[in-house]
């Protein structure tokens, strides 16, 4: 259920205000971080990626004092930090790009070449192992996909997935793509389907974020070895569908 339409009058007010602290919060702390990660990177990935997982912690805790976004995990019991997984999940805003990264063990996440352009942060994005891809063309994304994904699982880092392409509004889901179940089925390695409702608080493409708790479940393992891209994907789509008809 959204949460906006419900908001008195002096609760926009404070609504108007924690959206701007928040904003001022990312931006100032991302260029401080972004420089972090850019100066460890050369001497060791491991404090590279947890500055970035602190900055993502530093994110949430904003969101809860100014905003009121909380949110709360189940499933946790399904996440085995010694068997590297692709995570299929579904994709509302950018809240779940950074919960995941505190959330969940160590990952690669796709990243849009344009992205990498952002100075600082973008580079630094970038330089954290991540799948960089051109949309403009689907071949030459899913080879990116298949091959640095294969690499990256094989070095015991997990590879997160958000088959939707792209955000999509609270409630709604669209149609999965393959790759990561492509992904799943070349390398064997197991899916773990994650379903959340973050768009009805922290909505895609809004300045304003709402008061309330953002659910975040964990699916079970998906096996993968023997089976077809199509029937892995269909089995990731229909959890994370009727996960989100529970939320």
């Amino acid at each position: 259920m959204k949460q906006q339409s419900s908001l008195p009058q002096n609760n926009k007010i404070k609504n108007y205000i924690g959206s701007t602290l928040l904003f001022i919060g990312i931006f100032s702390t991302a260029t401080v971080v972004g420089i972090l990660i850019l100066l460890f990177i050369p001497l060791s990935f491991t404090i590279a990626y947890k500055i970035s997982v602190a900055w993502c912690w530093l994110v949430l805790l904003m969101a809860k004092v100014f905003c009121g976004v909380n949110y709360e995990v189940e499933g946790l019991e399904h996440i085995n930090k010694d068997q590297p997984a692709i995570i299929l999940s579904n994709h509302q805003s950018a809240w779940e790009t950074l919960a995941l990264r505190y959330i969940l063990p160590t990952q690669v996440v796709l990243l849009k070449r344009s992205l990498v352009w952002l100075p600082i942060w973008g580079w630094a994005l970038g330089s954290l192992k991540s799948i960089v891809i051109d949309r403009k063309s689907q071949t030459i994304a899913l080879r990116a996909l298949l091959d640095k994904g294969e690499k990256a699982l094989n070095e015991g880092l997990w590879v997160l997935v958000f088959p939707e392409g792209t955000r999509t509004a609270a409630g709604e889901i669209r149609k999965f793509s393959a790759g990561g179940a492509m992904l799943a089925q070349k390398t064997g390695f197991p899916v773990i389907p994650v379903a959340h409702n973050a768009g009805n608080f922290w909505p895609r493409y809004s300045f304003l974020k709402y008061p309330g708790t953002i659910r975040v479940k964990i699916g079970p393992i998906i096996a993968s070895k023997g089976r077809k891209a199509a029937d892995i994907n269909a089995e990731a789509e229909d959890w994370i569908t009727q996960a989100m008809k529970t939320m």
